[in-house]
């Protein structure tokens, strides 16, 4: 993917790594800063969590920081709102963010209130990481993607890696965050590899990054997407269309100001998610769009998600209902040639 000349990483040393081993990175950084941070989940300390991304933290910080929990995500996070508000940093592993609603009144009603009830007295710095994305074979409990539905919340910030250097930076930045934060992991992207750079290195929270630079349409996305979206926007090169690709990065806080400084340099915008159309990220962005450059689109907002249907089992029916690159080009070429 190209980066913008603006994003690129500080010149330090970098090291080659996969997203999952990014995140450990972070993890294992921080831990070993700061005492307070700790681990906890199903299966995060034996079994080194369910996609390795805790793999030898138990035998570098032992059983008090790395911690194996019951099959209760209500508890789990119960437990990490308490030691958050007593002073502690947890970080829990959701496996599925499928599994999110079970602890939906711990998150949404007291860790993401607490600092606004408190009149900012109690901050709750915890971190919620959990896999999410469509998969062949995950069916309907474990292959949501559900990230959109938790920007609703007040409270809450929201963070998506796409790059390894992304993964450890937002994850950094999450970590020391005061606020309550959910970090979503695609699984199409735990084994892409990419530079990471060694030491103390974070990534804002809330800031969008410019993966590809164009002039006639940018395409607003995240998570997996961007992979597809890149492969998009190297097929409509081919065919004359130079297009703008914007990695959104976070959810929460939402980085406008560079969604809409693109999009009106280019006068046309697409949104693309892998999660369901109706009520989701693309139709937030669509409205900040369209509400602030309604005058100079030069065609609608375009919308691409997935269908409005619980996720399959089947893997041709999977490929059906998420977007795919086909699907993308030929939004992209309805928007600017009217095809």
């Amino acid at each position: 993917m190209a980066k913008a000349e603006n994003l690129r990483a500080p010149q330090r040393e970098v090291k080659e790594m996969r997203l999952q081993e990014a995140l450990r990175e972070a993890l294992r950084y921080e831990m070993a800063r700061d005492e307070r941070v700790f681990v906890m989940g199903e299966d995060v300390a034996l079994f080194g969590g369910a996609y390795g991304v805790t793999r030898g933290l138990l035998q570098e910080f032992g059983e008090s920081r790395v911690r194996d929990t019951p099959i209760s995500e209500a508890g789990m996070v119960g437990l990490a709102v308490g030691a958050a508000i007593n002073g502690m940093r947890p970080i829990v592993e959701i496996q599925f963010c499928d599994l999110l609603p079970l602890c939906m009144d711990q998150l949404v009603t007291h860790a993401a209130r607490y600092h606004y009830m408190t009149g900012g007295r109690i901050s709750v710095p915890m971190v919620i990481r959990s896999k999410f994305g469509t998969r062949p074979g995950g069916g309907p409990s474990h292959s949501s993607c559900n990230h959109g539905a938790f920007v609703h919340f007040p409270g809450l910030k929201i963070i998506i890696p796409t790059t390894p250097a992304d993964g450890k930076g937002l994850l950094l930045s999450a970590i020391r965050d005061p606020n309550p934060v959910l970090c979503f992991e695609s699984h199409h992207l735990y084994g892409v590899k990419g530079p990471v750079p060694e030491g103390d290195y974070t990534v804002p929270i809330g800031v969008a990054a410019v993966r590809r630079e164009g002039r006639d349409l940018t395409i607003i996305t995240c998570g997996g997407m961007v992979l597809k979206v890149d492969e998009a926007a190297a097929e409509l090169k081919e065919k004359g269309i130079d297009v703008e690709v914007i990695d959104l990065r976070s959810l929460a806080p939402l980085d406008k100001e560079t969604i809409l400084k693109s999009v009106g340099k280019t006068k046309r915008a697409m949104v693309v998610d892998e999660g369901p159309m109706v009520g989701g990220v693309t139709s937030e962005i669509a409205a900040v769009i369209q509400e602030n450059l309604f005058s100079d689109l030069k065609g609608p907002v375009a919308r691409v998600a997935a269908h409005h249907l619980p996720p399959p089992h089947s893997p041709p029916l999977v490929e059906a209902i998420i977007p795919g690159v086909d699907r993308i080009v030929q939004t992209a070429l309805r928007l600017v040639e009217g095809r």
